[in-house]
């Protein structure tokens, strides 16, 4: 199936190690062969890249790999087909506007019987199963607030309500999600994540031989959080999140 990479920090922070690491398993390390795309927020605005070719030799990956695009929240996604052509309409992740934000998702796993749900305001562009069940969720959540309310925990407590329900359906809902304010995980079989802070050490890729040294990339106030569907690196403690729990990430901290 498809890999997923998320980050949430508390100040503008460039992807390219970990971006790079995920790349490899687009046709080197890995089989994830059918595409890959990548959303950066800046502010309320929001920049995305997307490629259906392998991410390993996409030209698009390497820019991306080597440009120091700063971001405090960052979704990507390489693809293994399951279901849906391999074109570029298929490419996690996908993007909406609701409420005049941003709205980003990427999703791994299957949900058997999600096209049986129907849409009223959101709509696929392509023919997965993940966008479908991105925009009903969206659907949802428009129903029920027309308007942005007003706490976090509101919104918080329909998507659990709303991911519980997609994972309970008999398939394998793993997926990120951000509204530009804050980055959501939610997974039914496995996701992992890793915080780093002050004091900041060396790091080096499971899937290529590359390694960083953040104490001289970093300020002692950085927070940022990394969040995959496997570990990157092979010398940092990564812990596996719950399943089954909706996870909202702030300033790369659980808010």
């Amino acid at each position: 199936m498809c890999e997923l990479l998320g980050m949430s920090a508390n100040v503008p922070t460039d992807i390219c190690f970990s971006f790079s690491g995920l790349m490899r398993r687009g046709g080197h390390t890995s089989h994830h062969t059918d595409g890959w795309g990548i959303a950066f927020y800046e502010g309320s605005g929001c920049r995305t890249f997307h490629d259906p070719k392998p991410s390993a030799t996409s030209e698009i990956a390497k820019l991306i790999s080597n440009y120091s695009i700063k971001s405090k929240t960052v979704i990507s996604h390489i693809r293994k087909a399951t279901h849906g052509k391999v074109n570029l309409v298929n490419t996690h992740p996908f993007v909406r506007e609701m409420w005049g934000q941003n709205w980003v998702f990427a999703h791994n796993g299957k949900l058997p019987g999600i096209k049986k749900r129907k849409l009223e305001f959101f709509h696929p562009v392509g023919n997965t199963d993940s966008e479908h069940a991105f925009c009903w969720m969206l659907d949802q959540i428009r129903t029920r607030y027309p308007k942005p309310p007003r706490g976090r925990k509101a919104l918080s407590q329909l998507l659990q309500h709303l991911t519980d329900d997609l994972a309970g359906g008999g398939g394998i809902f793993n997926m990120l999600l951000s509204d530009s304010h804050n980055l959501y995980a939610y997974n039914t079989t496995k996701l992992f994540v890793l915080t780093r802070r002050a004091p900041f050490g060396e790091a080096h890729l499971i899937d290529d031989d590359l390694a960083i040294d953040f104490c001289e990339e970093t300020n002692t106030t950085d927070v940022v959080t990394v969040i995959a569907t496997t570990p990157l690196t092979n010398n940092e403690a990564w812990m596996a999140l719950a399943h089954n729990r909706l996870y909202t990430f702030q300033d790369g901290v659980i808010a």
